[in-house]
């Protein structure tokens, strides 16, 4: 995925900003006021954050899990000629804390080009994070957009051994031909590279197809990384029905492992407006959402760690049950991770 473009000056938050830290007694968050990227996610007594992946070139900007705002990808030629960014402009412009304590905080921006203000509400308890944010359309008028979360791993705690899982189904590779890109379609972890299988759950030294998108049939929607030699899994858990699409970037430097998006989002084609309002559809789930004059819009989602033994072989579930999240692994085994779901 191309990750180099031009933005006008006010874009440009090259120098690092305040970060604000949350703190439960098991986990502490990280989240940078500027661009509003969830920069750091640790247990406490180990000293390893999955979430370091910073873009790279003169001006680095998008950082961690970043949010997508209001689009996911490219603008049109005319919006980009027009100073409209990649990924829209939510991780590109200052936020602001409205209120802060030890656990919790509220925060909001702006997003001066699309007519959209953001609020955002975190908080952590025990070794989950909560984290719900509101989008208000400030246009006179009603407009497309999309709205997709951006974690992004990187090493050291990826490496060729990292494990991803997901509950995603149906999915297909941006790198097939409009106008049916999903054509040939593919199920996860699998994917397709010049016809031959390519298995998602890991990166090696080969990031082709670099970026394919499934849909979540289920209730909830989760993913699941995790480093079994160094201990750790972080994961997502979210309502599909606020989040139909789980999408997999992967990108690989001097032939290792040096990032990967465990994105979800309420689109699966990574192409500017015009395209989208053409295609609408792909495996029967829209590929943007509608905000009119004057609405909100919320949504959840809940991000968590846990320590892992060195043969940990994988998650095949994820569910909220009572006030823990139950990871189950392959061989059946349960990892319990504690925090407040409420």
């Amino acid at each position: 995925m191309t990750r180099l473009f031009l933005l006008p000056a006010v874009f440009l938050l090259s120098l690092r900003g305040e970060v604000v830290v949350l703190e439960s007694s098991e986990s502490k968050l990280g989240i940078e006021l500027r661009g509003g990227a969830i920069v750091d996610f640790q247990l406490k007594g180990l000293a390893l954050n999955p979430l370091t992946w910073e873009e790279g070139g003169a001006a680095k900007q998008l950082r961690g899990h970043f949010l997508c705002l209001d689009r996911w990808g490219a603008p049109s030629d005319a919006e980009k000629a027009l100073g409209v960014p990649f990924h829209g402009e939510a991780a590109r412009v200052a936020w602001t804390t409205d209120s802060k304590s030890a656990a919790s905080a509220r925060m909001h921006t702006r997003l001066p080009l699309a007519g959209l203000r953001v609020s955002r509400e975190a908080s952590v308890s025990g070794a989950v994070a909560k984290i719900t944010e509101t989008v208000a359309n400030e246009n006179k008028l009603g407009r497309v957009f999309n709205w997709v979360q951006h974690p992004s791993i990187a090493p050291p705690f990826l490496d060729e051994t990292t494990v991803v899982d997901a509950n995603a189904r149906q999915g297909f590779m941006q790198s097939s031909p409009m106008p049916n890109p999903e054509q040939p379609s593919v199920v996860w972890p699998q994917a397709l590279k010049d016809g031959a299988p390519v298995n998602l759950r890991f990166l090696t030294n080969d990031p082709l197809p670099n970026v394919v998108s499934y849909v979540v049939d289920e209730e909830w929607g989760w993913t699941t990384a995790a480093n079994p030699g160094k201990g750790l899994l972080i994961g997502y858990l979210w309502k599909a029905s606020e989040y139909p699409w789980f999408n997999v970037w992967r990108h690989v430097e001097q032939g290792k492992p040096a990032a990967r998006g465990l994105e979800f989002g309420t689109t699966g084609l990574h192409q500017p407006y015009p395209v989208l309002a053409k295609k609408q559809r792909i495996f029967g789930r829209s590929l943007f959402d509608f905000i009119d004059a004057s609405q909100s819009v919320t949504k959840t989602y809940w991000m968590f760690l846990a320590r892992v033994p060195a043969g940990f072989t994988g998650v095949v579930g994820v569910k909220a049950r009572g006030g823990e999240i139950v990871v189950t692994e392959r061989d059946g085994r349960e990892v319990r991770v504690a925090g407040r779901m409420e």
